[in-house]
C-alpha cells in the first residue's frame, strides 16, 4: 500500500474511530433511550379470562389443599392471622384470609442501593434487570472448560456489575465454592457483594443463626441500625417452599430472621414444570401463585406492610431428560404470564428470564438470552432475574458474558421501550423537507441529528461494521473484546464506598475471608 493510501485510511479510521467515541460517551440520564424502570406490559401471554381463572385455581388450591411443614414460629403467626391447621399438619387459607392480607401487602417499594442513583422502585410495569442464580461453576471461555467459583469470582462478577448501565442489580450469582463452613459462606457472600458495587443486593442464607452476623455487618457500612433500617441495601431471597406445596422449614426461619432485621424479602417459589410443578404451563403458573400468595400470608402475618417481592419462578423441565430447560420458549411464556401475575395483584414482582442452556457465550447462548429477556420486559415484568452471565441451566456463570449480556439487555430495554407516537415522530415535515426541499435523503437532517441520541441504542461490544472494515479491524471476535474489557476492569476498578477504618471494623467482628490485598491497586 502507498504511503497516500495508508494516510487515507489512517484518516477514515480516524474519523471514524473518534465519532464512535463520541456516540460511545455517557448520556445525562435525562436523554438516555434506555435506562431501568422505563414501563413495560405490551406483550399479554395471557387474556384477562385466563388471569381471573388462575387465580380463582390458586385460592382453590391454598382453601382445599394448603401447605405443610411450617415451622412452629410460622404456623403460630399464620394461625393467629386466620389459617387453619388441619389433622393433617397442613395450613390452609381461607380465601377471605388471602384477600386481606393482600390489602395489607407493601406495594409502592423501593429497592435501596447504597448509593441513590442506584435505587429501584419495582412496581407497576417497570421493568430492571439483574444478576442471580446459585452456579457452582465459572466458565473458562480461553479453555472453554468449567471450574469450582470462589469468593473472589464473587467479588469480580460484583465489579464488573458495578460498571454495567443496563444490568440495575447485583443478586448473587455464584456460591463461594472455597467457603468449606456455612456461617463463612454466607457472611463473606454479603461481604463479597456489597464491597463489590453500591447496587441492590440480593442475597440467601443457609441459616437463620447467621442473619445477626450479616446484620452487624450491614450496620457497619450503614452507620448504624437505624441508618440501615431507613435505607436497606440488601434484600433476602428465599425459596421459602418446596414445591409443590410445603414451606421450606429452615429457609422460613431465615425469612423471619430478615423481615425482623428489616431486610426486603423476595418470596420465590421455584417448581420446575413436569417435575415438581404440573407440566401443563398454566398449571405451573397456578401453583407458583398459590405458593406466593400464601409467602404473602406468611410475611405480612410477622409484620403487615413489610416489604415482599411476588416471585414467582416457574422453572422448565425438558420432558425427554427431566433436566432443566432455562433458555426454551416455554421458559420464556412462563415468565412473561408471571409477570401479568402480578400486575393483576398491583405487587411488585419478579421473575427469571436469560437462563442459557448453552454452556458457553456462543449463538445459542445469544438467541435463548434474547428472546426470553425481551418477552419478560415487553410483559413488564418488575425485577428480571438471572438475566446476565448464566449458562447451563444456572450450573455456569460466565464474567465475560456479563459484558456480553450488557449489550443484549441495552436491546431489550429498546424493545421494552416501544415507538413513541406523536405529530413531531409521524415526521410529515422532516419527509416534506427531504422530498420537496432537500437531497431526498435523511442524513444529516436536522431531526437525524436530534434523534440519533435519544432514540436509537447503541451497542457497546457488539459489531456493526461491515465485513470489509471487520477485516481491516483484524476480524475483531465478540467475547475475546470481552475478555479484554473483563481484564480491563479487573485490573483498575477497585470500589472504594467502604472506607478503610470501616473495613477493619468490620474485619474485627467477623470471619472475613477476602483478602484487603484482593481489593485493591498493588
Amino acid at each position: 500500500m502507498s504511503e497516500i493510501a495508508q494516510q487515507r485510511k489512517s484518516r477514515r479510521s480516524g474519523g471514524r474511530q473518534a465519532k464512535l467515541a463520541t456516540r460511545a460517551a455517557p448520556l445525562d440520564e435525562s436523554i438516555r433511550p434506555i435506562r431501568g424502570g422505563m414501563d413495560g406490559g405490551t406483550y399479554r401471554p395471557l387474556s384477562d379470562n385466563d388471569i381471573s381463572l388462575i387465580h380463582d385455581a390458586a385460592l382453590r388450591m391454598l382453601e382445599e389443599i394448603g401447605l405443610s411443614e411450617a415451622p412452629p414460629s410460622g404456623i403460630a403467626a399464620m394461625a393467629a392471622a386466620g389459617a387453619i391447621l388441619g389433622d393433617d399438619g397442613r395450613l390452609r387459607f381461607p380465601r377471605a384470609l388471602v384477600l386481606d392480607m393482600l390489602s395489607k401487602a407493601a406495594r409502592n417499594i423501593t429497592l435501596f442501593g447504597q448509593h441513590p442513583r442506584h435505587d429501584l422502585q419495582p412496581g407497576g410495569k417497570r421493568v430492571y434487570y439483574g444478576t442471580g442464580g446459585a452456579a457452582v461453576h465459572i466458565v473458562d471461555v480461553k479453555n472453554r472448560d468449567y471450574r469450582e467459583s470462589q469468593l473472589q469470582d464473587l467479588y469480580d462478577a460484583a465489579r464488573i456489575v458495578d460498571q454495567l448501565d443496563n444490568i440495575h442489580y447485583f443478586q448473587r450469582p455464584v456460591v463461594a465454592r472455597d467457603m468449606e463452613d456455612g456461617r463463612d459462606l454466607d457472611i463473606n457472600t454479603v461481604y463479597a457483594c456489597v464491597s463489590g458495587t453500591t447496587k441492590h443486593i440480593g442475597t440467601s442464607f443457609i441459616n437463620p443463626n447467621n442473619v445477626a452476623d450479616a446484620l452487624k455487618l450491614l450496620h457497619a457500612i450503614s452507620g448504624g441500625e437505624e441508618k440501615w433500617r431507613t435505607r436497606p441495601f440488601v434484600s433476602n431471597s428465599v425459596c421459602f417452599v418446596v414445591p409443590p406445596f410445603k414451606f421450606a422449614t429452615e429457609a422460613c426461619e431465615v425469612m423471619e430472621a430478615c423481615i425482623h432485621g428489616g431486610l426486603p424479602i423476595l418470596l420465590l417459589s421455584a417448581g420446575q414444570a413436569g417435575a415438581t410443578a404440573p407440566p401443563a404451563l398454566a398449571g405451573a403458573v397456578t401453583q407458583a401463585t398459590a405458593e406466593c400468595l400464601a409467602g404473602i400470608v406468611y410475611v405480612n402475618s410477622i409484620k403487615s406492610g413489610h416489604p415482599a417481592i411476588f416471585g414467582t419462578w416457574p422453572f422448565v423441565s425438558d420432558l425427554r431428560t427431566g433436566s432443566m430447560s432455562g433458555g426454551s420458549g416455554e421458559q420464556a411464556l412462563l415468565s412473561a404470564a408471571c409477570a401479568q401475575m402480578a400486575h393483576y395483584y398491583d405487587l411488585p414482582g419478579a421473575s427469571a428470564a436469560g437462563m442459557a442452556d448453552s454452556k458457553l457465550p456462543d449463538i445459542q447462548s445469544g438467541y435463548e438470552k434474547g428472546i426470553s429477556t425481551v418477552m419478560a420486559g415487553l410483559a413488564g415484568l418488575n425485577l428480571i432475574y438471572e438475566c446476565a452471565g448464566m449458562h447451563a441451566s444456572l450450573l455456569g456463570f460466565c464474567l465475560e458474558s456479563l459484558i456480553i449480556d450488557n449489550d443484549m439487555l441495552g436491546q431489550s430495554l429498546r424493545c421494552v421501550r416501544g415507538i413513541e407516537v406523536n405529530e413531531t415522530t409521524l415526521s410529515v415535515e422532516a419527509v416534506r423537507q427531504v422530498c420537496l426541499e432537500g437531497p431526498g435523503h435523511y442524513l444529516g437532517h436536522e431531526q437525524t441529528l436530534n434523534l440519533m441520541q435519544t432514540e436509537y441504542a447503541y451497542p457497546a461490544f457488539a459489531d456493526r461494521s461491515s465485513p470489509k472494515q471487520w477485516d481491516e479491524w483484524g476480524k475483531p471476535d465478540l467475547v475475546e473484546n470481552a475478555t479484554v474489557e473483563k481484564m480491563r476492569i479487573l485490573n483498575t476498578v477497585f470500589p472504594d464506598h467502604i472506607d478503610r477504618s470501616t473495613d477493619d471494623v468490620i474485619r474485627s467482628m467477623l470471619n472475613i475471608k477476602l483478602p484487603q490485598e484482593a481489593m485493591s491497586r498493588s
